[in-house]
């Protein structure tokens, strides 16, 4: 599937569906092992407005030559340096899975250079920054790093049994669970000044209700939470309906409202 370059930055983010100027931009980091094109189908339910733009990290598809992260913050710094170009109008971050944490961690490092931040943060399959689980899925083999992506799904079992795509795909994911398994939410780490929309799977066994509602307390503008039937991978079983929350969420007036800034 084609990606195509963003204006904003065509090392870090990649845009599907390109809208008219003055539109909301609605910035999407992908989950452990993903990449920008997980994103494709979201951006065709929501166009045109708000714009999608997927993040892409190194070390697959179009950057696979890269070497991968394996921690969040260097990851969130190189990110949020990268976000320069998206200041001239209101965004907002929708982070599933590990994308949660790393979009959280974005947001903060922005807020901490006193650049524009985004007007809302989704997030989505992942507990709160601030819970701990003792994981370990990151040290184990390659069979055991497969079935770990089998139980979760959200991947094609077809590549998952091509040898030649695993090489590929097992490293930068290996990468991306060795970042989200070793991150530590900072001590003394400030609330966020936009509001939080938590998103999860009824039956996700990576969250339970008290690791949801803590999300709470990574906001000063208060958190509302969502629970679709279903389990990690959720949002692909309710694409339209998760369209339609996130247009509600930014979009108020209908398609031409345009969010305030925190604060504003």
């Amino acid at each position: 599937m084609p990606t195509t370059a963003s204006d904003v930055d065509g090392l870090w983010f990649r845009r599907f569906q390109p809208s008219g100027p003055g539109t909301v931009r609605l910035i999407c980091f992908p989950h452990a092992g993903g990449a920008a094109s997980y994103y494709f189908a979201l951006a065709r339910e929501l166009a045109p407005d708000p714009e999608l733009y997927a993040v892409q990290y190194p070390g697959r598809q179009d950057r696979r030559r890269e070497p991968s992260f394996d921690r969040i913050a260097p990851l969130a710094d190189a990110i949020a340096h990268a976000m320069d170009g998206f200041a001239d109008q209101p965004f907002a971050f929708f982070g599933h899975s590990m994308g949660a944490i790393v979009a959280f961690e974005v947001a903060q490092r922005l807020r901490a250079r006193l650049a524009p931040g985004p007007v809302r943060l989704f997030a989505s399959g992942r507990r709160a920054p601030s819970t701990l689980r003792r994981e370990t899925v990151h040290q184990r083999d390659d069979q055991g790093l497969v079935a770990e992506l089998v139980r979760l799904g959200g991947t094609d079992r077809r590549s998952l049994a091509d040898p030649d795509i695993l090489a590929m795909t097992l490293p930068p994911t290996r990468a991306d669970y060795t970042a989200i398994e070793t991150y530590g939410c900072e001590p003394g780490t400030p609330p966020l000044d936009c509001p939080i929309t938590v998103l999860t799977g009824d039956s996700d066994p990576h969250t339970s209700r008290a690791e949801i509602a803590a999300w709470a307390e990574h906001t000063t503008r208060g958190a509302d939470f969502h629970a679709f039937p279903g389990g990690h991978f959720f949002l692909d079983d309710w694409r339209p309906r998760l369209a339609s929350l996130i247009r509600g969420a930014l979009l108020p007036e209908g398609a031409g409202g345009a969010p305030a800034r925190p604060g504003a």
